[in-house]
């Protein structure tokens, strides 16, 4: 009986020594848990400012994230084949590329370099602009073409419209007799015109009839329409002039 005693005392000892060992414990266990949490939250920190820091300066080159999930939607599926095919192509290569603005007009066209620009930039401008045409040259370059309703400024000095060989109203780069043709619109019932018309009128159409801006070629598209045989009545597409 006198054994049992001593054994819970030893025991009691013993949970005693495990209580203050515990304690001791407690107290690095928490210090290392506040270091190791201070750490992640410095490198977390760290790691956002130099985010930031590249967008705000521009350093970080790489297609953003929500571009790519702009493109995944209705956006994408509604641009043409060919601008589809380029975005494809910039998404796999992230690269800097030249980029060409290009002005298509109804009678010439006009180029303007844009410099070097990488993937993220060129898609923005695409989405920013779906109603482009995007292609890509043998060079590489990107060509962002924009259909301008106007004549440029070159064609405007020496667009002619009037009559090729086969009797079809004409747009010409200079007088019909240089046979320069930019665009051919519809043919014409030559017949039931010259009965019509005064010969001033048929002299200027076969001289080449200047155009000078939108409204005269509007104008002189209008008069001849009455004139045109119905089955080529629709306008061709242009042909585009340097």
């Amino acid at each position: 009986m006198a054994r049992e005693p001593r054994t819970y005392t030893r025991f009691y000892f013993r949970v005693k020594q495990w209580k203050k060992r515990l304690r001791r414990w407690k107290r690095p266990l928490w210090s290392l848990a506040a270091i190791l949490l201070f750490l992640t939250i410095l490198t977390i920190g760290i790691q956002l400012s130099d985010n930031i820091r590249n967008l705000v300066e521009g350093k970080d080159n790489t297609p953003s994230l929500e571009t790519f999930a702009m493109l995944q939607g209705d956006e994408f599926t509604q641009l043409d084949r060919s601008t589809q095919l380029v975005l494809n192509q910039l998404m796999n290569k992230d690269e800097k590329r030249e980029v060409v603005h290009r002005k298509q007009y109804i009678c010439g066209k006009s180029d303007k370099a844009l410099g070097k620009q990488n993937s993220r930039d060129i898609i923005q401008t695409v989405l920013n602009h779906p109603d482009w045409l995007t292609s890509m040259d043998s060079d590489g370059r990107v060509i962002l073409e924009e259909q301008v309703d106007d004549m440029s400024e070159i064609c405007k000095e020496q667009a002619h419209i009037g009559l090729d060989k086969d009797g079809n109203l004409t747009l010409y780069d200079g007088p019909p007799q240089k046979q320069k043709a930019i665009r051919t619109f519809f043919q014409l019932d030559v017949e039931s015109m010259e009965s019509a018309l005064p010969p001033k009128v048929l002299k200027q159409l076969y001289q080449g009839i200047r155009i000078t801006d939108m409204d005269e070629y509007h104008s002189v598209l209008s008069t001849f329409s009455d004139y045109a045989v119905e089955e080529t009545e629709k306008v061709m597409k242009p042909t585009p002039v340097d």
